[in-house]
């Protein structure tokens, strides 16, 4: 075999390297180098001659080593609140990374999902080979804002408490809790339960923040409206699953007299399980109990009945906050804090309330 004539890696090496490639192909390591990423600086007849030496010896460039030696991956990492398990049953963050995601493929870009490393989001940071972040529901800040600027790591922050000086996307949380709570306050509502997500522990200390917070100032907003308070409503709050809202309802509508004639869900699917505890407890939708949420994702228009819920634009906001990224990345203007609209969607879960009437369990 010549010099010039390719060959199998040398004996004990597992992986070949540009070295073995420059060597197979009479040529320097810099000459490979310009043959992946920059054919353009050799003749064909050298570029062809390399390629075809690193075919026969199963070589392929370690593309993750080079894009981290240049400080670059084209990657977007999206930080999560929670474990993926839990992120997966709620169908929210499949419309909200469908958006980051259609950015990615216009952009060139892949998308990397970092939920938080024992039970931190803090700890899942350095861990993260990615250009920068989507930061979301930091309703609270635990250090990442401080750990990501420290870093020099672009982010921008989603469904979280706005920070000066770093780009956010977020809706209008108020308006929608607002204008979803008069809804049924007008149909004649006062026996009304508020199913909330769970906030964690930290509310105690530091009370709602982030978009619960305004969703809860949009429903006490609307309450004061008509003289009553959050003191006359049954407030739930429970982590934001389908079972859980399930749960709630059924807890709710266990003491005859004292169930409500109306569940306010300030999440889709909690939404959901609370009208499936309903149907299971032989109770009718909007007849006995009324029942809204709040995404109105798209199970919410075939649901049986179909749901009143506020309109958020998810996927927008995914596009949103990937574009606001990408131009953090690039070093280009910074975005201000973007608040996008909603709007409510009445549908069939939502009826008058009977006058002088409680919503009683059947019998057995």
């Amino acid at each position: 075999m010549s010099a010039s004539t390719p060959g199998p890696a040398p004996a004990g090496r597992s992986r070949p390297t540009s070295t073995d490639v420059a060597k197979a192909a009479g040529v320097s390591r810099s000459a490979v180098s310009f043959a992946f990423n920059s054919p353009e600086r050799l003749s064909v007849a050298t570029r062809d001659r390399i390629l075809a030496a690193a075919k026969e010896l199963g070589y392929s460039p370690n593309t993750l080593a080079r894009m981290l030696q240049a400080g670059q991956t084209q990657s977007l990492g999206v930080l999560l609140p929670q474990n993926l398990a839990k992120i997966m049953e709620n169908p929210y963050y499949a419309r909200f990374l469908t958006g980051v995601g259609q950015v990615c493929d216009e952009q060139g870009y892949t998308l990397l999902l970092t939920p938080p490393l024992r039970d931190s989001m803090l700890k899942a940071i350095p861990y993260a080979a990615v250009d920068g972040f989507v930061v979301c529901g930091l309703e609270h800040d635990r250090g990442e804002v401080a750990e990501l600027q420290r870093r020099g790591i672009p982010f921008v922050l989603v469904d979280s408490s706005p920070w000066a000086d770093v780009p956010s996307v977020d809706v209008d949380d108020e308006s929608g809790a607002r204008e979803v709570t008069r809804h049924i306050l007008e149909l004649g509502h006062r026996k009304v339960a508020l199913l909330s997500i769970d906030p964690g522990p930290e509310r105690a200390e530091r009370g709602y923040r982030g978009p619960l917070a305004r969703r809860m100032a949009g429903v006490t907003d609307a309450l004061s409206q008509v003289g009553m308070d959050l003191q006359d409503v049954t407030l739930v709050e429970v982590p934001a699953t389908r079972m859980d809202g399930y749960r709630a309802a059924k807890a709710l509508m266990a003491a005859p007299g004292t169930a409500p004639t109306a569940i306010v869900a300030l999440s889709d699917i909690l939404a959901f399980g609370a009208v499936d505890a309903l149907h299971d407890l032989g109770l009718r939708v909007p007849d006995d109990v009324s029942v809204t949420g709040f995404d109105d994702l798209p199970e919410s228009a075939w649901l049986r009945p179909r749901l009143t819920s506020v309109r958020q634009a998810i996927a927008a906001k995914g596009r949103t906050a990937a574009d606001f990224l990408i131009s953090a990345i690039r070093g280009e203007d910074q975005h201000p804090h973007q608040l996008l609209g909603t709007s409510l969607i009445v549908r069939d879960s939502s009826a008058r309330v009977r006058a002088a009437r409680d919503a009683v369990l059947p019998n057995g």
